[in-house]
C-alpha cells in the first residue's frame, strides 16, 4: 500500500509520497490512474520525494499523462512544505534539493491557521528568450518551456480554444510548450499580472503554474511593463492566478544581446490538503 499526501500551491494540486526507502515504484499508467479526476484521486501531478546525496532531497516530478522530465514550480513549492510536514527539514533551516533542471534550494514559514506555509524557492537561471513581436508573445524556458502571450479581457478569453492550438504549434515540436495568457493591470501604487495557463501534460488550463508565473514575470521585463517594486539589482513581480497571488523576483541582465535572469525566487503559499492511500 502507497501512501500520498495530497498538497495544492495556488490551486495547482500534487500527490506527494515518501520514497527515500525506494518501495514507491509507479507505472505511466498507474500515474495516469491517481491523477485522473474522475476514476482516480485527481491532481495536476505526481512526486516522489527521494534521498539525494549532497542534498536534502530529491524531487521526481510526474505529469497526469505519465510523462516526467520536467520541472514544476509550485510543486516545488508543496514538496519542500511536504517535507517540512514530514520531518526532512526544519524551520529557519537551509533547504536544498535536486530536480530535473538542476540544483535547488528554498525557504518557508511555519503553518499558519489554515495550514498554510509560505514557500521561496529558487529556481533556475535562465538564459534566453524569444519574441514574436506580431503575436505580443514571448517563448522561453524556466525549467520548463513556456509561451507567454500578453491579451486583454483576460476573464473572457478563449484558453480552452487557443491554448491547445498554441501548445501544439509547429514552432514548438516535439516537446511542445505551456500557454500562459497575461494581462497587464496597472494601478496607482503598483503593477500586478493577472495569469491564465493551459498546460501540457495536463492539457487543460490550471489554476496555477509557477514556472509559467516566473516567465511571465521575465516575458513582462522585456516587454517593458515596470516591475511591481525593485530592491537593488533585483525586480519584483505580483501575479495574480485564479485563487492567489504569488511574487516573482529576478536580477535581470543582457549580454550580447541576449537576456539573462539570474537570483530567480518564486514566493507563494503551499497547503496540506490531506491524506491518499492505494
Amino acid at each position: 500500500m502507497f501512501r500520498f499526501k495530497k498538497y495544492h500551491g495556488a490551486g495547482n494540486d500534487f500527490l506527494i509520497a515518501d520514497n527515500r526507502d525506494g518501495s514507491v515504484s509507479l507505472s505511466v499508467d498507474q500515474v495516469r490512474h491517481l491523477c485522473d479526476r474522475h476514476t482516480g484521486f485527481g491532481a495536476d501531478g505526481l512526486m516522489l520525494l527521494e534521498d539525494c546525496p549532497g542534498k536534502d532531497f530529491q524531487m521526481v516530478f510526474y505529469n497526469p499523462d505519465g510523462s516526467s522530465g520536467m520541472m514544476c514550480g509550485n510543486g516545488g513549492r508543496c514538496i519542500v512544505a511536504f517535507a517540512a510536514d514530514q520531518r526532512i527539514v526544519a524551520p529557519g533551516e537551509h533547504v536544498s534539493f535536486s530536480a530535473s533542471d538542476g540544483d535547488h534550494e528554498a525557504e518557508f514559514s511555519p503553518v499558519d491557521g489554515l495550514g498554510t506555509r509560505t514557500v521561496r524557492l529558487r529556481m533556475k537561471d535562465v538564459a534566453g528568450i524569444e519574441s514574436y513581436a506580431e503575436e505580443n508573445s514571448f517563448f522561453l524556458d524556466t525549467g520548463t518551456r513556456h509561451l507567454v502571450k500578453f491579451v486583454t479581457g483576460l476573464d473572457g478569453y478563449p484558453v480552452l480554444a487557443e491554448g491547445p492550438a498554441l501548445r501544439h504549434d509547429p514552432r514548438f515540436v516535439p516537446a511542445g510548450t505551456n500557454v500562459n495568457f497575461v494581462e497587464i493591470c496597472p494601478s496607482a501604487d503598483r503593477t500586478a499580472l493577472r495569469i491564465r495557463t493551459f498546460e501540457k501534460g495536463v492539457e487543460y488550463e490550471t489554476l496555477a503554474c509557477g514556472t509559467g508565473i516566473v516567465a511571465s514575470a521575465m516575458a513582462a521585463w522585456n516587454s517593458g511593463v515596470p516591475p511591481t517594486s525593485r530592491e537593488g539589482d533585483s525586480v519584483h513581480y505580483l501575479l495574480k492566478a485564479a485563487i492567489a497571488d504569488l511574487e516573482v523576483e529576478f536580477v535581470p541582465e543582457c549580454s550580447g544581446g541576449v537576456f539573462r535572469a539570474r537570483e530567480v525566487w518564486l514566493t507563494g503559499p503551499a497547503q496540506f490538503i490531506g491524506f491518499v492511500e492505494v
